[in-house]
């Protein structure tokens, strides 16, 4: 079969080439200029898609990936560890750029990027899932969600919190026998956190044996229980505890660089109605008051709500869902939105567009969302973008698209 030359990259990291006949095909693990044989074709009825198969020819943009599941496991937690990291950087803006034209309609070029400042050990948050035979703990294969190979150590995750993996993997009977998931996370303050997820109606009783093993091993640590469809509640360790399980930046450093950037583009704040729409754990809020701002704030998940309370300063938050409580605000002058990976609700959309406030601020995860939610606003101009790279040797970017009344 014809080799194909890899000409670009997709949004989620496939490498795309052309078959003879024309129909694209797409291919993992394949970089701009690849020439790559074909062995495993799947056609569709408008493109195609392949395993990667033996490269003939190598792209100068290629390296040697660091961590060795990426390559012996074909780990999906990255797809582009095989990427120079200049290349990552031109990429990730690429899929940003593709997607406001192509899906927002806008014309504008690729936007800049600012880049990380670690490339590797940065993550402070990794989810770990069990196999079905219970016999591995680790992170799936690419593409294969089904399946669960071993996890030794993360090379995007921090130090402390592999070491802390290291030492559960050998303490595996101290684990309930219906684990789920394990989910390592390491807060602000440098605290450790296990949380154990479980099959509803498991019962556990090992987790103060568990804590001091790893005390033991000198790894200080707060342990979470969560049953399936409840809320974690911490067990083992520190007394008053960070929310474990609450929403926050994998990428602390770069996170508040892009909160950083948002509140820089509302510009002077003081005195002015502001909302914060989808405000985890309130800490655009916090600036904004620190400005002299008056904000409204809205957030769904209660504990994030509750920590940001207790963290202060005073506010008025608002608990639930944006689209429900919207109507329940004051006209705002001034408006900053970061949004799930979903997006915002249709009606998020409309709202604002409606009350056309003098800025909008968005912040988002996925450039897909936030094309689809720029659509929706037809009485703003996109007044700038710039592209964030929270996170390296993956195909995510963050970007903050700053907009006004037309």
């Amino acid at each position: 079969m014809t080799p194909v030359r890899i000409l670009r990259l997709a949004a989620g990291g496939d490498g795309v080439g052309k078959l003879p006949d024309g129909k694209t095909v797409f291919i993992p693990r394949t970089a701009p200029g690849d020439l790559v044989e074909l062995v495993e074709l799947r056609e569709h009825k408008r493109f195609a898609r392949e395993r990667p198969g033996r490269l003939l020819e190598a792209s100068p943009e290629r390296v040697e990936p660091r961590c060795p599941h990426y390559i012996h496991d074909d780990c999906g937690g990255c797809q582009l560890q095989h990427l120079n990291y200049e290349a990552q950087l031109l990429n990730r803006r690429g899929f940003v750029g593709d997607a406001l034209r192509r899906l927002g309609k806008r014309d504008v070029p690729d936007p800049p990027i600012v880049p990380a400042a670690k490339i590797f050990d940065y993550r402070t948050k990794l989810t770990l899932h069990v196999s079905e035979d219970d016999r591995r703990i680790g992170l799936h294969p690419y593409g294969r969600p089904d399946q669960v190979f071993d996890l030794e150590w993360c090379h995007i995750t921090v130090p402390e919190l592999m070491e802390l993996w290291r030492a559960i993997r050998t303490l595996r009977p101290f684990l309930p026998p219906l684990v789920e998931q394990i989910v390592l996370r390491l807060d602000r303050n440098g605290g450790r956190h296990v949380v154990v997820r479980v099959s509803e109606g498991e019962v556990w009783d090992g987790f103060e044996r568990l804590r001091r093993e790893l005390e033991r091993r000198a790894i200080p640590v707060t342990i979470w229980y969560q049953p399936e469809g409840g809320a974690a509640r911490a067990v083992a360790g520190a007394g008053e505890a960070f929310p474990a399980t609450v929403f926050e930046q994998v990428h602390p450093e770069m996170g508040d660089r892009v909160r950083a950037f948002a509140l820089e583009q509302l510009g002077e704040v003081a005195g002015r109605r502001v909302w914060d729409l989808y405000a985890g754990i309130g800490e655009t809020t916090s600036q904004l008051i620190a400005k002299g701002a008056t904000v409204e704030s809205v957030e769904l998940d209660r504990r994030a709500v509750a920590e940001a309370e207790a963290r202060g300063p005073t506010a008025k938050r608002h608990t639930g869902r944006v689209e429900d409580v919207l109507r329940e605000l004051r006209p705002p002058d001034l408006v900053v939105v970061n949004p799930p990976r979903t997006g915002m609700d249709e009606r998020v959309s409309a709202e604002i567009d409606r009350l056309a406030p003098s800025r909008l601020v968005y912040i988002s995860c996925d450039p897909a969302t936030l094309a689809r939610d720029l659509q929706r606003l037809p009485r703003f101009r996109l007044c700038l973008v710039q592209a964030f790279d929270l996170f390296p040797q993956t195909t995510h970017v963050e970007t903050v698209a700053v907009l006004e009344p037309v």
